[in-house]
């Protein structure tokens, strides 16, 4: 019962407003939609629960926060329901709230990694060592690697680079 109306809540709204708007048959749009006509009347004189409520509830403060402060992400907009709106809410639920009404910050994470991808060959590198990686004396394998360190002064970036080198 529950996952049909969760399921379909959108077709019904949408036969709702139709039928509302344009006086079209309520059978047809249901057979347009795919669903039947009684589990259309179902969700229409259902009950709407408690946590469907409160829920419109903190979506309507989430959005206002969201229309204020677009850069800020879920958690971020808990903290403000919790600390300004007196709202006391999980993580997941917001996160899931924001996925629904389609919120997102408008600042994401950037992986800027240096690793290349495997559909460029022409970035892989030759396999040397084979992975003999013994040596008999000394300064006849080398392994490195380079670690990039970002720093901030202010609001300017700088960059410090890391070279390790192993001596097999």
């Amino acid at each position: 019962m529950g996952l049909s109306l969760l399921k379909y809540g959108q077709i019904y709204q949408a036969i709702k407003e139709e039928n509302e708007t344009y006086g079209y048959p309520i059978s047809t749009l249901c057979k347009l939609g795919n669903v039947s006509r009684a589990a259309y009347y179902k969700w229409l004189h259902r009950e709407i629960p408690t946590n469907e409520i409160e829920n419109m509830r903190i979506a309507d403060e989430i959005e206002k926060i969201q229309a204020d402060f677009p850069d800020k992400g879920y958690r971020r907009i808990r903290d403000d329901l919790e600390r300004y709106h007196g709202v006391k809410v999980n993580d997941k639920r917001v996160l899931r709230i924001c996925r629904k009404k389609n919120i997102k910050s408008t600042i994401k994470y950037a992986n800027n990694g240096c690793t290349r991808q495997a559909a460029n060959p022409q970035f892989i590198a030759e396999n040397v060592l084979n992975r003999e990686f013994y040596a008999d004396a000394p300064n006849q394998k080398w392994l490195t690697d380079v670690t990039e360190f970002k720093y901030y002064i202010g609001l300017e970036k700088h960059k410090v680079y890391l070279s390790a080198i192993l001596d097999l």
